[in-house]
Formats: structure tokens, sequence, C-alpha cells
């Protein structure tokens, strides 16, 4: 092994600390900067944040890189493994969200909450649920050494869905008769995240494959991804650092049932592959897939159907927030108990 292979190896074996300190450091850049976050949260399209968006593109390269596009039809093989995710994302994701949003604000936390906020705050947490993540999945697949041909074809099938299922669920669960889609959102971060990242990582895998450096632009790549992910992290939450500082109980309230449902579903999606014979590479990025959620459309829709200052759209913000440490944590578990799962295929 190079020594840099073993310092990414280090970097990355310590991610988790990288990701708490960064957390920090956003909170306090958000605080002690607010103008100049402001500045860079202002920076956005349709909501979707172009400084984290180029950082996404960072992340994301290298797995798509990865991927022989020629061998894509070989994913019919894991079909069981599309059908686990498609069942988590559309059928159980939206329903649990819906059904711990209940118990928790409704019940459990209400003596603390802002009454005339509680329905507001279900609305988000439902929304956040009905939209699977697009673009930080192909980051987490890639840390538990997921097969990149599952993952793109599972993510570009659930963007094909939430065109038509998006609206229909949240308007069953939040009894809501007409949802604004926010269609800007929903169809300009699958351009950005799917589709021009995809033909850029086809073109120039072929142009590297011709020139014999493939291996060689994967290999500098890596520590470019891995900054970018810390980067993200110090902007979303700088951008929320004040939010964070002021609403201290309602975020930690919000959070609790988010990360309940990111635990309940991967867990599910993981169990049920090992179960149904899928492999381990493709049994990863299912959990992850089927328990992560599309923040930027979860934000723009709580904004078009409550209100900016809404209390959906503050529960939209703490999916944002519970994104990368609580994913990062659900990849841990992959990853360490890889050997069990293997041992109950055989």
């Amino acid at each position: 092994m190079s020594s840099d292979d073993h310092s990414i190896g280090l970097f990355a074996r310590y991610l988790t600390i990288w990701v708490l300190l960064c957390i920090f450091a956003g909170i306090g850049l958000g605080t002690l900067i607010p103008d100049a976050l402001r500045m860079l949260a202002g920076m956005e399209v349709a909501h979707i944040n172009l400084p984290v968006a180029v950082l996404i593109w960072a992340m994301i390269l290298p797995m798509l890189l990865k991927i022989d596009y020629s061998s894509l039809h070989e994913v019919w093989e894991h079909r069981r493994g599309i059908g686990v995710t498609l069942a988590i994302n559309w059928l159980i994701k939206p329903f649990s969200m819906a059904l711990l949003g209940f118990v928790f604000l409704r019940l459990i936390f209400a003596p603390l909450l802002d009454a005339g906020e509680i329905d507001s705050y279900i609305g988000g947490l439902v929304l956040l649920a009905a939209a699977p993540c697009t673009a930080m999945v192909f980051v987490w697949s890639k840390l538990v050494n997921g097969h990149p041909q599952f993952t793109l074809s599972q993510v570009a099938l659930n963007d094909v869905i939430m065109v038509f299922a998006f609206a229909p669920i949240v308007g069953v669960l939040l009894g809501v008769t007409s949802i604004a889609v926010p269609w800007e959102t929903l169809f300009l971060s699958v351009l950005l995240y799917i589709v021009i990242p995809v033909l850029f990582a086809y073109l120039g895998r072929k142009l590297l494959l011709a020139s014999g450096r493939l291996s060689d632009v994967l290999h500098m790549m890596d520590p470019v991804s891995m900054a970018a992910l810390l980067m993200t992290v110090i902007l979303l939450f700088g951008f929320q650092g004040q939010q964070i500082i002021h609403q201290p109980l309602v975020i930690l309230l919000l959070a609790i049932p988010v990360t309940i449902q990111v635990y309940f579903n991967s867990m599910l999606a993981y169990w049920l592959n090992r179960k149904l014979g899928g492999a381990h590479s493709v049994a990863g990025p299912s959990a992850l897939i089927g328990a992560s959620n599309f923040f930027e459309l979860a934000v723009a829709a709580a904004i078009a159907l409550f209100g900016l200052e809404s209390g959906a759209a503050l529960a939209t913000v703490v999916g944002v927030l519970v994104e990368v440490p609580v994913m990062l944590s659900v990849v841990a578990i992959v990853n360490r108990s890889k050997r069990w799962y293997e041992e109950g295929l055989l």
C-alpha cells in the first residue's frame, strides 16, 4: 500500500470524527459570519443550492466513472433488490413517517411544541419521506462498495416514479386535494444529479479507458470526493447555524422521528435483501436508498404548501441536518455486518 492509500484509508476510517468536527465548524461559521453564509445559501436555482451542487458533483463523479455502462442490462439479475427498495420507498417509508410524526409530535412531544404548528411539522416530515434521495445516494453506495449499476438504475427508476407518485402519496397522507409539486426543483435535480453527470461520466470513462488513465484519475479523485463531503457538511450546517442556535429543542424533537425512520427503513431493506438472497453489494445501496430523503424537493414543496416560515419548512430542514451523520452511521452498520450478512446467504 502506498503512503497515499494509507492516508486515505486513515482518513476514511475516522470519517465520523471529521464529520462531527465539520458539523461544529458549520454551526460556528453560521453563527460567527451569518452574512457570508446567507450569501452562499442564496446562490440557488429552484431551491437547489449551487455551491452544494458543485460539491455533490465532486462526490458522485468518481462512482459514476466506475460504472460500466455497457453492462447496465445485468441489473435485471438484482431485480429482488430493486423490488425491496421500491417497496420500502413507496409503500412503507411515507406511511411509517406519518405514523412516527403522529406518535411523537402529536402525542409524546405535544406539550413541548407550539400546538398551532404540529400539523405543519408532521406535514414537513411526510414531504421529506415521500421523496427518495437522488444525489447523495451515490456517495453512500460508494462507501459500502455498492453495486454501481444497481445504484444508478435504482435512483433513475425512483426519479421516474417520483414524477407520478409524489403528489398522490402526499395528498393522501396530508388530506390535501391539490399538491403544488415543485416541478422545477424535481426536473432540475434530475438534470443536475443524474442526466448531466451520467453523460459526462460516460464520455469521460470512454476517453480515460482509451488513454489508460482511468485508474489514475479515480485514485486522484478519491481525496477530492472526501473533501467535498466534508465541505458539504460545513455548508449545510452553516446555512442552518442560526436556526440550530435559536430553536435547538424543536430541531432535536423533530430529528428523533426522522432518525428512527432512517434506521427502521434501512435495516428493514437490509434484512429483506438478506432473506431474499441478495448480494451484499446490492443490499447496502438498497438499504441506503430506502432510507435517505430528497431534501431539496421536500423543502421546496413545504414552502409551496405551508410557507417559508412554517413548521413544515423547518421540519424539512431537519432532514438536511440528519442526512449526513445518520446515513454515515448506517454505512458503518452495513460495512461492519458484512460477514453476518453473507453467512446468512450460505
